[in-house]
């Protein structure tokens, strides 16, 4: 399950900032470091909800309490996709 991971800030409903970074072997939580050391922010919390919400829907949404220092933002969107897997 080779792909790539969409990593947003949002703020008031807008994206503020994104970057996209490869997720090799589905490996999301070292993907998702990758895509925060980029951003310049910290590693969110990963709770259970988080672990449930990728394998079923490949997305999640941190929210600035799952933070351990402030953030500038909203909330933080996180989207696996595979540019192979082209349905249709």
């Amino acid at each position: 399950m080779a792909g790539q991971l969409w990593v947003r800030e949002i703020r008031r409903n807008k994206i503020r900032r994104d970057v996209v970074v490869p997720c090799p072997d589905g490996d999301w939580q070292q993907a998702m470091a990758a895509a925060c050391r980029e951003l310049d922010i910290a590693v969110p919390l990963v709770v259970a909800r988080h672990l449930r919400d990728f394998e079923d829907y490949r997305q999640l949404r941190f929210l600035p309490e799952h933070f351990l220092e402030s953030v500038p933002f909203d909330r933080l969107e996180v989207e696996f996709f595979d540019p192979e897997d082209r349905k249709g």
